[in-house]
């Protein structure tokens, strides 16, 4: 970003994703900041502005002509304003850095609509990521760091992270930092990673619909050493069992991923539909030991790993 996109124009910031909406302000602050260290810079609520403070705000004091003013919440701006702003933003100020913040939803629709027809206006969407999304995400903030994060492997970071976004973006910058210049696959992931219980938590769900039985237990056993509640890693295997099943049931979600797609539809071929309800029904029953103060929880979930391989193997 370059100060001739930010100064002398208005940037509208839109979307409920509080996060990218902050960062989005960061960015135009540091862009004016980098062009001019002397700039000021300033706050206010819409719901408080009117044409007078918006002069105040945007004009030049005795220090810097260059200037960074934030509106927030422009939902908020009351009628009575919205003409002063329409105005200002039609002929900005060379100067200054103008942001209006909308936090989403119909409320000051109205409002964006008009502030989109002017030219000197620059929205960025900062829409709310699903969960389906994060890789894509992950992927895609390499990427605005210029690196190459391969898809395998977001899948494998969002499993350790989670889905804030934040420790997410975190972690990838961790990454792109760690390996410059270097195609970030599924092993640098799982090298700084894969020791997070989610990650593993996955591996031993993955392990088992794939038949793997002996490195499903190795990995339960190593998880269980290191302290994993034996409910989390059940968590991770019946949400896997779930989506399998749905999956070869034909209830198949449309808004998945397409590697989640390919992974699902390799799974799919060492299972029958009896095989994968018998699954779902003892995933059921292992939860239902859990939560009944099973005296041996780890043998429940070792009972369970060989009872799933065993039903898979039953062609």
């Amino acid at each position: 970003m370059q100060a001739s996109d930010v100064l002398g124009r208005v940037t509208l910031v839109t979307g409920k994703e509080e996060f990218l909406a902050a960062r989005a302000v960061d960015d135009v602050r540091a862009t004016v900041r980098g062009h001019d260290p002397e700039a000021e810079f300033s706050e206010a609520a819409a719901s408080e502005l009117t044409l007078a403070t918006l002069g105040e705000l945007s004009a030049p004091s005795l220090f810097s002509a260059v200037r960074c003013v934030v509106v927030r919440a422009l939902e908020d701006l009351p009628d009575e304003s919205v003409a002063g702003i329409l105005d200002y933003a039609a002929a900005p100020a060379d100067e200054v850095a103008l942001v209006l913040v909308h936090s989403g939803g119909a409320k000051g629709s109205g409002v964006l609509a008009k502030l989109r027809k002017i030219g000197a206006v620059t929205e960025v969407k900062t829409g709310e990521v699903k969960p389906w999304e994060m890789p894509g995400f992950a992927t895609s903030e390499a990427r605005r760091l210029g690196a190459r994060l391969d898809q395998p492997a977001a899948e494998v970071l969002v499993a350790a992270v989670g889905e804030d976004l934040r420790s997410l973006t975190a972690a990838v910058d961790q990454l792109v930092n760690d390996f410059p210049g270097a195609r970030i696959d599924e092993e640098k992931v799982r090298r700084y990673f894969g020791g997070r219980a989610e990650v593993k938590n996955y591996e031993i769900a993955d392990a088992i619909l794939a038949g793997q039985r002996e490195q499903a237990l190795r990995e339960l056993r190593w998880a269980l050493e290191a302290g994993t509640s034996e409910v989390y890693i059940l968590s991770a295997i019946a949400g896997q069992v779930r989506s399998l099943a749905n999956h070869i049931g034909g209830n198949r979600d449309s808004k998945l991923p397409p590697f989640r797609v390919k992974k699902l539809n390799t799974q799919a071929r060492g299972w029958s539909e009896q095989g994968i309800g018998r699954a779902v029904r003892s995933v059921a029953q292992a939860d239902a030991d859990l939560k009944g103060a099973a005296s041996d929880p780890a043998y429940t979930m070792e009972r369970l790993v060989l009872t799933l391989a065993a039903f898979r193997d039953a062609r």
